[in-house]
This record gives structure tokens, sequence and C-alpha cells, in this order.
């Protein structure tokens, strides 16, 4: 399942709950009877399920740190043996000059990898966050509505109880 995919699938149920929920007989179509510990218990694997995403993020930001720190150390690394191996060749002036053209060519190449995998590593976090986003923003208009679903229930509960026979 794709990040969020849980949660949205959860909220499904509680709506599914709240639709399926009974109409009392003073009417309403707005006033339901719902199975409040049925919505407890998703709630519950709700708030179970956003440490996991939270991590996941995380994790996801974290491996493309290592991976750019992975791509400087080869730029590095490349670098430091283009710089040897131009001293090795100081000797005749051309080749001097052709091992400098290289060495340099090398790290604009190694320069514009590590911009490269620095902004496809920040696209796929910020992608990520972005989806994160959404499904808090669902899940707060999900959980608001069946609050005040619950709220109107509540009240149709306590109007109903006042009733004298």
């Amino acid at each position: 399942m794709q990040p969020g995919e849980e949660i949205e699938s959860l909220v499904g149920e509680i709506e599914q709950i709240v639709s399926e929920g009974k109409v009392p007989l003073t009417g309403g179509n707005q006033k339901r009877i719902v199975n409040a510990d049925a919505i407890y218990e998703i709630l519950d694997e709700i708030r179970d399920k956003f440490p996991q995403e939270f991590a996941d993020a995380r994790r996801i930001v974290k491996e493309e740190a290592e991976t750019l720190e992975r791509a400087q150390q080869q730029a590095d690394a490349i670098i430091a043996d283009a710089q040897q191996q131009a001293m090795i060749l100081a000797g005749d002036q051309e080749v001097v000059r052709l091992a400098q053209q290289q060495a340099d060519d090398i790290r604009d190449k190694a320069a514009q990898y590590e911009r490269d995998t620095r902004y496809n590593a920040e696209e796929y976090a910020d992608t990520v966050l972005a989806h994160l986003e959404d499904n808090l923003k669902s899940l707060t208009t999900s959980v608001t509505r069946v609050r005040q679903t619950l709220d109107e229930n509540s009240g149709a509960r306590n109007q109903s109880n006042d009733v004298n026979w």
C-alpha cells in the first residue's frame, strides 16, 4: 500500500459506519445513531498508523541524504584521482593541460550529478510530505464530520430521553 492508503481506508470505514447508522424516529436525514465503539476503534488504528507515516517520511529523507553523501564522496574521490593523475603528468605541458581539463570536466559532472541527485531527493521528499499532508487534511475533515455527527446524534438522544411517556 502507498503511504496513507491505510489511513484513507480507515476513514472510509468511519464514513461507512456513519452512513449505515440508524436514523432516529424523530426524523432528520443528518442525524444518525452509530456504534461509537467501532468508530473509536478505527480512530485508535488511525492514531497507530500516523507514527509509521512519519517514520517512513523520515527514512526516505535519510536515505536520500545518504545517497547525496555517497555521491559527494565519489565526486571527491574522482577529483582527487584526477588531480593525482595531473600531478604525475606535470612534466609535459600539453599533458598537464589535458589532465586539468579532464579534472574540470569530471568536477563539473560530479557537481551536476550532486545537484541532480539533491533536486530529485528533495522533489521525492516533497511529494511524500505533500501526500502525507493531504492525508492529514482528509483525516481531519473526516474526523470533524464524524464528531459533528456524534454531537448531533448525542443531541437527538438527549432530547428523546427528555420526553415523558
